[in-house]
């Protein structure tokens, strides 16, 4: 029987590393310090300067995210990357601080908010087909386009019609800032307080402040302004209140979240879709099958909001392609109090990672875990909830993961319908994660028109 063909993967670690190696390792690919054999095991455990374990038992990660929420904060690491960027937002902020925001922000992500924001992901959807067809003959790189296309939904939902919003420059500002400070830097590694300078978030500095200047002066102008249009994120989150305590946020705190929507709100959507594509291009049947379901609900128009919950197999692409590629590709805590996970002691202060690459390639949990198998979403409610965590879970679940998968499936939708996606010989993604799971060298593609 011959053997099935599996998508690209990275190569995980089968013999133990020092310090210096693992460093330098996650410096270039964060998932290559992962050991293989935690796709094969529940928990694995070892020492690299700090006490880490790696947890990939559905119990124990409920355990973590769920039951004792506070008990593992997210970790040192995750907040001394990413606050000069974000700030003390909802992905960072802990306890009550983050509590009171989350009840601030979440009514923005109801179903009928993002339903009426679905409009403009057509329109994403529309003006991305179109630069592909006006390709021509020529080779894309659908990662870029799918930057594009996302950057533009989360830009037009967050400040729609500030003309003098610089959306150019903030995109570039957080590229700068993921490129140069998101490296992982060895005084992150040996636990030095935040107040040491990282050199590469130095080097990033000037660009970040500007870009919060920029985003400052939208605000300010914004709670100037009058509209009659839908709202949009902006406009819900300038309204929203905390319902326990009716405080809202202020300009900094509203700049710091609008930078972390922008930042997660297209950068992982675009990863799901480049993916998305490039295991489409991969399996032809799957992509034949998905088209032949786009078509036969929209013909040549672009998905709407309202066609998402006919797209069932688009949806289990999606799914699987965040399955095999989460964006997220470890999430990491620090623990607070003595435990106990899979019958092994945690410690106060040791780090606690739940490797989501590991954990949905693990063998204990899935069939087949490095292939590409759509159909294995048809019943979601045959996958254990912690098994399966593209957008975490527990009351930390990722605010806008409906926003995210409403816009993926639109998009794809829209675009298998009217192409067929092949790869080009020699040009496979590499999946690099620093501080998401990107296809490095990007998704090359040849698109055909569908008649």
């Amino acid at each position: 029987m011959q053997a099935e063909r599996l998508p690209v993967h990275v190569p995980l670690v089968r013999e133990p590393w020092g310090i210096l190696k693992s460093l330098n390792a996650a410096r270039q690919n964060v998932l290559s310090i992962i050991p293989e054999i935690a796709t094969r095991q529940p928990m694995v455990s070892g020492k690299t300067g700090k006490r880490w374990h790696m947890v990939m038992d559905p119990d124990a990660i409920r355990h973590i995210l769920l039951e004792s929420l506070d008990d593992y904060p997210k970790s040192d690491v995750t907040k001394n990357l990413l606050r000069p960027a974000i700030g003390d937002s909802l992905f960072i902020a802990e306890g009550a601080h983050w509590r009171w925001q989350r009840r601030t922000a979440a009514p923005v992500f109801s179903h009928r908010n993002v339903m009426n924001l679905a409009p403009i992901m057509t329109r994403a959807a529309q003006a991305a087909s179109d630069r592909v067809t006006g390709a021509g003959n020529r080779a894309v790189n659908m990662f870029d386009e799918m930057v594009r296309a996302t950057f533009d939904v989360i830009s037009d939902v967050t400040f729609s019609g500030d003309e003098g919003f610089d959306r150019a420059a903030v995109h570039g500002a957080i590229d700068a800032y993921i490129a140069e400070a998101g490296k992982i830097s060895l005084f992150d590694v040996l636990g030095f307080p935040e107040w040491v300078p990282r050199p590469g978030r130095i080097v990033s500095g000037a660009a970040l402040r500007d870009m919060k200047k920029v985003a400052d002066q939208a605000i300010d102008a914004r709670r100037e302004a009058s509209s009659d249009d839908v709202p949009d994120l902006l406009d819900l989150l300038l309204a929203g209140e905390d319902p326990k305590t009716k405080r809202q946020m202020d300009t900094g705190e509203l700049r710091d979240n609008l930078l972390t929507f922008i930042v997660a709100g297209h950068e992982t959507t675009a990863l799901t879709l480049s993916w998305s594509l490039y295991l489409c291009a991969f399996d032809q049947e799957v992509q034949d099958r998905a088209r032949a379901e786009a078509r036969g609900l929209l013909g040549d128009r672009a998905a709407t909001g309202d066609d998402v919950e006919n797209l069932p197999y688009i949806r289990q692409i999606v799914d699987e392609a965040l399955r095999l590629y989460p964006p997220a590709g470890i999430i990491s805590r620090t623990a607070q109090k003595t435990d106990v996970l899979c019958r092994r002691e945690i410690r106060p202060g040791d780090t606690v990672m739940i490797p989501i690459y590991a954990l949905h390639r693990n063998h204990l949990l899935w069939d087949a875990p490095d292939a590409f198998r759509p159909e294995r979403f048809a019943d979601r409610k045959a996958i254990d909830r912690y098994a399966y965590l593209p957008f975490g879970d527990g009351p930390r679940i990722c605010i806008g993961a409906s926003f995210a998968l409403q816009e993926a499936v639109i998009i794809l939708a829209t675009l298998l319908a009217r192409h067929r996606f092949t790869p080009v010989p020699g040009k496979e993604p590499n999946p690099v994660m620093i501080l998401t799971l990107r296809p490095e060298g990007g998704v090359w593609l040849e698109a055909e028109p569908v008649a």
